[in-house]
């Protein structure tokens, strides 16, 4: 009998990209990189449109600070003083060579720099933040666990009722009916939440109590059902159906197996709910007169103190970008399959 003839079997090239391979690592941080170059460059369209709306608010800072009754030629020496008579090109570019530098200029209507009060309210906005991040993203992990854990049942029903009712409330509407029942009628929480360096922990902890429980309200809804979604596509995969014939119990099977396999899109959402957290705020700190970023670039803008609006706006902006930037990229850590090239 004849040999069969040899085939020699092509092999592919060793730099070849394989859809069937998880990309390395190297390719993981340039993945990373990438984004983070193009967050950058948001940063900057951003700092574009925020100067530029900015400018397009009615009025003038000169006639702001000085009052209606100002001459003319009083106006003219202030837009003076303020570099208000520059090309709008010139102005930007020196408010952002300042900034990417640390200087984040002068406020017009105190006249001392900016730089101290911004990173003090930053650091009292973040520190509503984290308390809000700390009550809500535990909770709304709990309350996602336990409605599919007892998916269908009354249980269930009665969580996902409460939860979309607190996604329709707006954070004013939720901030003032939380003021009325806690703080006028029950007389259990101050309405205004002014804080300062000085106060013991347990004092800001019982001046934020209001703003935080509505921040609360304002992400739990939208957290806790993803995470119910995103635990039921992965309660419907073979592998549970596996468990149970094994004879494992339902609980288990969620808790060792299902959420594992759930976790990516579970971080996913957190991460973007803090981003809009960092949005909300700016409502909730003008409705509790809390001493944050917000209520700072709310102030700003009834004073027409352009430097200040502009740096409030771009610090929340950046952070905003920066969170939503970190979900992009754990999106990416905690499944290796958005890292193919597609």
């Amino acid at each position: 009998m004849s040999e069969l003839p040899s085939v020699k079997i092509p092999q592919r090239p060793a730099g070849r990209f394989s859809l069937n391979r998880v990309s390395p690592d190297g390719s993981l941080l340039r993945m990373v990189l990438v984004r983070l170059f193009y967050g950058v460059l948001v940063v900057l369209a951003v700092s574009v449109l925020i100067f530029a709306g900015v400018q397009l608010l009615p009025g003038n800072a000169a006639t702001a600070i000085l009052g209606q009754s100002a001459t003319p030629d009083a106006i003219r020496e202030l837009n003076l003083q303020l570099g208000l008579d520059k090309p709008a090109a010139s102005r930007y570019l020196s408010w952002l060579s300042g900034v990417l530098h640390g200087d984040f200029g002068t406020s017009f209507s105190t006249r001392e720099a900016i730089s101290g009060p911004l990173f003090t309210r930053l650091g009292n906005t973040l520190f509503l933040a984290g308390c809000t991040a700390a009550i809500a993203v535990p909770l709304a992990l709990i309350i996602g666990f336990i409605s599919v854990r007892y998916h269908g049942s009354v249980i269930d029903t009665f969580l996902n009722a409460i939860t979309r009712a607190t996604v329709a409330l707006p954070e004013f509407f939720s901030g003032y009916l939380l003021i009325l029942i806690f703080a006028i009628t029950l007389a259990w929480a101050p309405s205004n939440s002014s804080i300062s360096p000085d106060m013991p922990l347990a004092a800001k902890l019982a001046a934020i109590s209001l703003p935080c429980a509505t921040l609360v309200l304002a992400i739990l809804g939208h957290m806790s059902n993803m995470t119910r979604a995103a635990l039921i596509a992965a309660q419907s995969s073979a592998y549970v159906d596996t468990a149970l014939l094994k004879g494992l119990s339902p609980s288990r099977i969620l808790w060792r197996h299902v959420l594992p396999n759930a976790i990516g899109p579970i971080i996913n959402v957190v991460a973007i709910n803090l981003a809009y957290l960092m949005v909300g705020v700016v409502i909730v700190e003008n409705v509790f007169v809390y001493p944050g970023l917000g209520q700072y670039m709310v102030d700003s803008i009834s004073k027409r103190d352009i430097p200040v609006m502009q740096d409030c706006a771009l610090l929340l902006a950046g952070i905003y970008i920066l969170l939503n930037l970190l979900a992009d990229v754990m999106a990416l850590v905690a499944n290796p399959r958005l890292r193919h090239n597609r």
